[in-house]
């Protein structure tokens, strides 16, 4: 099965990028499913690198590393990007400036999509 989640809120502030991502990281642990993440608006964020949070909170870099760790492919809206200021530079390792255009074709090929 073929899983395409997307995030669109901030990766602080709100618990949504959070809960998205712990439900791909427990997608990523089933054998039959290969999984992709899409970032856009203010989810870009969650792909920034350098993320500092306070020993015992959540860290979405972290989760981020963890589904990289896995090969799971995660793509950042570069328009998204583009508007807050973001470059290249800042995602972290695994993560790559996307386009709409692959935000299609991952749509196309997934079986399911959930957006958060």
């Amino acid at each position: 099965m073929t899983i395409l989640v997307i995030l669109n809120d901030p990766p602080y502030g709100t618990e949504r990028s959070y809960n998205g991502l712990r439900l791909a990281l427990n997608l990523a642990k089933q054998p039959a499913v290969e999984l992709r993440i899409f970032l856009m608006a203010d989810a870009v964020g969650c792909a920034q690198r350098g993320q500092q949070t306070a020993d015992g909170y959540y860290n979405i870099e972290r989760m981020l590393t963890g589904l990289r760790v896995k090969a799971v492919p995660i793509g950042a809206c570069g328009t998204c990007m583009d508007a807050r200021g973001m470059g290249d530079a800042a995602l972290i390792e695994g993560a790559h400036r996307s386009s709409m255009a692959e935000l299609t074709a991952w749509t196309l090929w997934a079986d399911k999509v959930v957006s958060f």
